[in-house]
């Protein structure tokens, strides 16, 4: 088993039982235990669990919310395609507002060679933009809201950034919810983050919304927008024929990633 194989399956073990043993890992991962030790102290680096002795402690079950390193395992695929559907509906030239998260860094990562300008609402964006690749061609000019750094998500946070977000008047906000459902719109696991993304929607002429199933009627306590302040919604949820016929209604258009 791969490297990256091997940490995805720890992830997602420790998504459904609050401890695992490295005994347990070796056999799950086919995998002596020193190489197990070493991929937990690297996961626990990356706050995507709490290392213990013999073994790892889940961050989720002690009811904290899932760090970037533990999101950045789960549904690569998935946030790979909605990154390419949101790079597709996006024009030339355009000035976007990009939200912060792991989906949102997948859609930096796929508008490294476009000619556009962009606000990226975290460091992980701006450096995937701004990768040292020679095959990069054309890359996209950047603005930076300034503000705090939240540490570990490396977002950026705070009055100034989003007066400086407020500042400006975007063509498109794309903006990466902690959940969404029919009934709230879009939410965040956080006042702060409910705040910037408020930001920068209502300084966009359209809003374009990235969200994986997973995020469909999750949890999250801070109101951001309801759907009618959406545009288009790019998801790989099969919605139900009420669902389409709901969001239709508020002349959302649905994109399946």
């Amino acid at each position: 088993m791969k490297t990256e194989e091997r940490h995805r399956l720890i992830g997602e073990l420790l998504r459904h039982q609050a401890e695992i043993s490295v005994e347990e890992l070796t056999q799950a991962c086919d995998a002596s235990g020193a190489t197990i030790r070493r991929d937990l102290e690297l996961l626990a680096s990356h706050g995507v669990l709490r290392r213990v002795h013999g073994g790892a402690r889940s961050l989720i079950a002690g009811g904290e919310n899932p760090g970037y390193g533990q999101r950045e395992l789960e549904d690569q695929a998935v946030k790979a395609r909605i990154a390419v559907a949101v790079a597709g509906l996006l024009g030339d030239r355009e000035l976007v507002w990009l939200d912060s998260g792991t989906t949102a860094t997948e859609i930096a990562r796929v508008l490294r060679g476009r000619e556009l300008t962009l606000m990226p609402m975290s460091m992980r964006a701006l450096t995937t933009v701004t990768d040292d690749d020679p095959h990069a061609g054309q890359r996209p000019a950047l603005l930076l809201p300034g503000g705090s750094l939240v540490p570990g998500e490396l977002s950026f946070r705070g009055p100034l950034a989003e007066a400086n977000i407020r500042s400006l008047r975007f063509d498109t906000a794309v903006v990466t919810p902690c959940a969404l459902n029919l009934r709230d719109g879009l939410l965040a696991h956080d006042l702060e983050d409910a705040a910037v993304k408020r930001a920068g929607l209502e300084s966009a002429a359209r809003v374009i919304v990235a969200c994986a199933g997973a995020k469909w009627n999750a949890t999250a306590m801070a109101l951001v927008a309801p759907l009618d302040a959406v545009n288009v919604i790019v998801t790989d949820k099969d919605l139900s024929a009420d669902e389409l016929a709901h969001l239709n209604k508020l002349s959302v258009e649905v994109v399946k990633a």
